[in-house]
């Protein structure tokens, strides 16, 4: 079973970064569209979650349980898409 602690963070990484590219919300998607969050630091807060979350992978191989390892796996495959996008 995932451990609660270890899914909250990734998470958090994951919901940082979408909030970041305009994706969390309907406001935060607004805001973005009408030019009000500045592209380069949305990028950058969305690229610096997606490296914490590969280091994140990095440091755990071979630690985590499957669930925690799949989790991880989407959270930063549906970043690099994004980011790559």
């Amino acid at each position: 079973m995932a451990h609660p602690e270890f899914v909250g963070l990734v998470n958090s990484l994951q919901a940082t970064a979408e909030a970041a590219l305009g994706d969390l919300n309907a406001a935060t998607a607004s805001a973005a569209r009408d030019g009000l969050l500045d592209q380069n630091r949305a990028h950058a807060t969305a690229q610096r979650s997606l490296k914490l979350l590969t280091m994140l992978a990095e440091k755990t191989r071979g630690n985590l349980d499957f669930e925690e390892s799949d989790l991880l796996i989407q959270a930063i495959s549906s970043l690099r898409s994004r980011l790559s996008s």
